[in-house]
């Protein structure tokens, strides 16, 4: 025993691609059965069970009941890991239009776990910035007097965030941008409001995003902000 924290057990769970690509899938925010994520891994279902098993007593899946199913998703912190871990890890290399197509809408919009993240999403937070929304302070966001007005217009209600234990408004490096997007509470609800509103779709088992036509005219008309190259 050094004292130190077992970095290298962590290490060994995130060192296999069938793992890795199952905390990938769940960092679209969306808890999955065993199943789904086998199929996102493209395992076998008893191999995706081995693996899950090892997620779960290393501490970085949870897994619960479900009607018949049991449901996976990412413990607390996990996400926020894996992204800043995505800052260090290199191109994964393409071989096929598909891969090559799915890699380019991951980078133009994607759940970072419970907000949005991408070209969209660094878009939204900087618009928002100019709306005098945010301010960035030490090393993070403040939510200005204006946010109110600003947010109710999408019905975002910042008064009840203020209740919730999470930081309201958070700055998260995104992994393609190399720019902030918002997370904390504030990132979360804006997102959630957003597909509410159909202004973001998320296809069935997926992270990525997509910003529908209705979502370009409404985006363009609180932000003024123009998403046509980018959804």
């Amino acid at each position: 025993m050094t004292g130190e924290a077992d970095l290298a057990r962590v290490a060994a769970l995130l060192a296999d691609r069938t793992r890795a690509a199952m905390l990938l899938a769940l960092l679209g925010g969306r808890p999955m059965s065993a199943s789904a994520l086998a199929d996102a891994a493209g395992a076998s279902a008893s191999l995706a069970s081995a693996h899950l098993r090892k997620l779960v007593d290393g501490g970085l899946l949870v897994v619960e009941p479900a009607g018949r199913q049991r449901m996976y998703r990412l413990a607390n912190a996990v996400a926020d890991a894996i992204e800043a871990l995505l800052l260090l890890a290199p191109p994964d290399r393409v071989t096929s239009l598909r891969a090559a197509v799915r890699g380019q809408n991951l980078r133009r919009a994607r759940m970072c776990y419970d907000h949005l993240a991408g070209t969209v999403g660094v878009t939204l937070t900087e618009a928002l910035a100019g709306k005098g929304v945010l301010v960035e302070r030490d090393h993070g966001y403040a939510v200005t007097a204006a946010a109110p007005a600003v947010l109710a217009r999408i019905g975002v209600r910042i008064e009840q965030l203020d209740r919730l234990r999470r930081p309201l408004a958070r700055r998260c490096m995104d992994w393609s941008e190399r720019r902030h997007h918002l997370a904390g509470s504030l990132g979360a609800a804006v997102t959630s409001r957003l597909i509410e509103l159909d202004w973001l779709r998320l296809p069935e088992a997926s992270r990525i995003v997509r910003v529908t036509a209705e979502g370009q005219r409404g985006l363009g008309e609180w932000l003024q902000v123009d998403l046509g190259g980018t959804s």
